[in-house]
Order: structure tokens, then sequence, then C-alpha cells
């Protein structure tokens, strides 16, 4: 029987053992984490938590989802409750998470930062609140000191465009801490044209801008202004977050039409909302690709299910399933629409229903050149990132496209102790490859091991997003 999460954790293999060992050991092969919700004025103020359940359960609603499946009141999952009963009631809990990725994810977070080789139950919880929180309380947990313990090199934050970047900007100037924690640009508002709050939210957009918008062409004015000014930033990424990826064309005086009607408050039409966003994606897109960046499409998300709960708590607390709407048709026409411009940008793909891996296996095919992996199938993500997640997600690239172009892993996080997910993925990694190697169907060579491997945990980054970064 093997220990539970040894030093070997799900590495079933002597070879998969070795290429873990020599070229994906967090240790040695630093992290890129090109896509997370952590807030940079955190990371410039050097925040000192207090306890282990701020770090943990604040804003993670993958464990709030599984605290209220257990039957814990909302009161210590969103509400007022003590930290202290918050962990206890996460603690209690944790042993009913058998086989699910929050279980493995707690214990390699309490190994790796807090050297915790228990395991975590309503009977440990006080022995692991006393050694967590005796730990935070010490500068060497720190914010900074977290990140730099994990050995991240380069983090994107995820940023709307009407905001001032102050704290990147602090954080550029601050010569004492040699992470670089650089911009995403993430202009959903200006796209969600549905959203009562629409309006308004152009009227912010207009004065980060310093334009007025009243029609299609100040908005994309202000858009490329603030795309510059994100640049001047570092910014070399996007991200959007859509149902689905929608093409329906119209015209553009119909496109103009439409806007004006959600400037004064008109009700639009389904077909109305996707006619727009259309126009509004293919736009940026394109801009994207004159500008060399990366544009992040994530999709297949069905959000804020439970109207009861989402009047109480708001979004993003854990109301959200997979969607099985995600047309291929339409994303296979939004990016012929932009190859016919010869404006495809580098572009990563992300959808949340698994069934869809094959697909975008496929469709990446049709629109690939003259960049190596111009066209990416994102890490397996949100509700995939657990083992079967992301074996499938791996094993489904693999088999479609080119897995030695593959970028990798990233947390999608609000939380500092995240890291260790990029070690979870890699050990997979490193399984799935060992596996091969073993069976004979590609060769125990060191030199074409050491490439992928390393690749797919480090280097692909590099080079594809063109951060300023050595490679391994």
């Amino acid at each position: 029987m093997r220990p539970f999460m040894d030093r070997d954790f799900l590495l079933n293999s002597d070879t998969a053992k070795r290429l873990y060992k020599n070229y994906a050991d967090m240790e040695a092969i630093p992290v890129i984490d090109y896509h997370c919700h952590i807030n940079p004025q955190e990371i410039y103020e050097d925040r000192q938590f207090d306890n282990i359940a701020q770090v943990w359960l604040g804003g993670d609603h993958y464990k709030w989802r599984q605290m209220r499946t257990c039957g814990i009141d909302e009161k210590y999952i969103t509400g007022g409750a003590a930290d202290y009963d918050k962990f206890r009631k996460w603690a209690s809990i944790m042993p009913l998470l058998i086989g699910n990725p929050l279980y493995h994810w707690s214990h390699l977070e309490l190994r790796y930062y807090f050297g915790f080789e228990g395991n975590l139950n309503g009977e440990t919880a006080d022995e692991v609140w006393n050694l967590c929180n005796d730990k935070l309380r010490t500068k060497e947990f720190s914010v900074r000191n977290i990140i730099r313990k994990s050995n991240v090199k380069l983090i994107c934050t995820t940023d709307d465009p009407a905001d001032s970047l102050e704290w990147h900007r602090k954080l550029s100037a601050d010569d004492t801490f040699d992470v670089q924690v650089l911009p995403a640009w993430r202009p959903d508002r200006a796209m969600n044209i549905e959203k009562p709050d629409f309006a308004e939210y152009l009227r912010m957009l207009g004065d980060a801008a310093g334009i007025e918008i009243t029609d299609m062409d100040s908005l994309y004015a202000a858009l490329d202004k603030r795309m510059d000014y994100f640049a001047e930033n570092g910014c070399t990424v996007s991200d959007h977050g859509l149902l689905y990826v929608m093409y329906n064309p119209a015209k553009e005086d119909e496109i103009c039409d439409i806007f004006k009607k959600a400037l004064r408050g008109c009700a639009l039409s389904d077909l109305e909302c996707m006619k727009y966003k259309t126009a509004f994606m293919l736009r940026m897109a394109a801009e994207y690709d004159r500008r060399g960046w990366v544009m992040q499409l994530h999709y297949g998300c069905k959000r804020d299910n439970n109207t009861y709960m989402f009047d109480r708590v708001g979004a993003d607390t854990g109301f959200d399933c997979i969607s099985n709407y995600t047309p291929a048709d339409q994303l296979a026409d939004f990016l012929n629409a932009l190859a016919v411009q010869d404006a495809v940008p580098k572009t990563i793909l992300y959808s949340l229903n698994p069934a869809d891996n094959a697909v975008i296996g496929t469709i990446i095919g049709c629109f690939q050149g003259g960049l190596r992996g111009r066209l990416q199938h994102g890490s397996a993500w949100w509700f995939n990132d657990h083992f079967d997640g992301m074996v499938n997600q791996i094993k489904s690239l693999a088999s479609t496209s080119a897995l030695g172009n593959f970028v990798g892993m990233l947390t999608d996080s609000r939380s500092f102790l995240s890291y260790t997910r990029h070690d979870y993925f890699r050990r997979i990694l490193c399984r799935i490859v060992g596996g091969w190697v073993e069976n004979g169907e590609y060769p125990d060579d060191d030199i074409l091991l050491s490439t992928v491997i390393k690749g797919i945990s480090y280097n692909n980054a590099v080079d594809y997003f063109g951060f300023d970064l050595k490679k391994v």
C-alpha cells in the first residue's frame, strides 16, 4: 500500500518519478501563473493573514460549494461566523471529500507550506489551526514571501479596462520584489450589453479613457486608448468570460443602432445582443492580433443559477454549472471570420464542458500556422481541474494536436496558497508521459523528455506570451 500523499504522490512508475524529479519539481522549475484572480494590492502591501481561514476560505467558492453540499449553515460559509468556527466546519467535512480535488489540493498546501503530514479532519482541526497560524504570523508567510517560496516568477491578474492599474504600477517601481505582476485585459463589462449597468459602465470607461462614449467608434477609441495604457504597464494577455463563442454577424449600421438603443436604456432581444457581442469580439480579436497579445476565451459556464442565493450573497459564490450548449460551428465560424482577414491572434480556448475537448483539438487545427502553437487548448478548467479532468484534457490534446506545444497550467485562483495546483498538474503530466515511455510508446530519451516536460511546465509559456523571463 502506498503512503498517503508521500513525495511520489500520483507518480506511479519509475519513469514518472524520474521525469518529475528532473524536469517538473516546483523547487527547481519555476511557476508562471498567467491567469488568476488575486488582488495586486495585497501583493504590493505584502499582506499578512491573521489565520488559515482568511487565506483558505475567503473568496474560495470551490470550498463554499462543498460546505453547502455537506449541510454546513451559510453563516459558516459566507456569513458572519468567526474564522475559527468556519475553519472547524471546513475541517469537519474533509473526510467526506474522498476523490475530490479539494482533498488533494488542501493537503498539498498543508504539506508544502506548513509541513503538516497528517490528514485534516474534525479531530486534527485544532492542531492544523495552531500550526498554520503560528507560521502565518511570521514574516516568512507574508504574501510576497509565499509567492517567493512557491518559486513563482510571473503573475497575470485579471483587470477591467477602466482600472487605474495603481497597484501594478507601484509593484513595477518596487525593486525589492523581483516577481513580475502584470495586468491582463478583461473587457467583459464592455461586451455584456444586456446587463442593466451597461450604460453606467460605459461612462466609467469613458472617464478612464478621457473620451465620451456615444457610439461604436467612440467605444472602440476608448478601448484602444485603454489598451495602450495596459500595454505601457506590461500587458500582453487578454481574457474573456463567455457563455459560448458567438457568431451572429450583422452590418455595421445595425450594430450601431443596437448600441445606441442600449445607451438609451431600451430592451434588446437575444439576437440583438448576440450580434453586438459578435462584432465586439471580432474587433477585439483583430486588435489583439495587431498588438501581438494572447486572447483567452473561457466559455461553457451557466452562471448564478440559484436566484435566491444570488440575491443573498452575490456572484462568484458557488452557484454556477457546466453548460451543455457550446456550439462548435459558431466557434469555427468566428475564427474563420478572423482568418479571412489574416487576423487570428494567439488564442487559448477553455471550455467548461469536458465533452468539448476533442472539438477544441480539431478546431484549433484548422487555424494554426505562422507560429508554433498559435491556437491552444487551455488546461482543464474549474470543474475539470481534477485528476480525471486533467488526464482527459492532456490525452485529448495529445491525440488531436501537438502536446509538446502546450503552455500548461494556471491557478485561476483567488488564493495565495494555490500554486501547488501547478505541482498537482505536473505530477499528472509526468505520470501520463512516464506511462507512454514505459509502454514503449515514446522513446526513453532524456533530451526529448526534458524538452517536453520543461516546455509544458514553464518554457512554452515564456515563449508563447513573450514574457521577459529566462527559460530553464
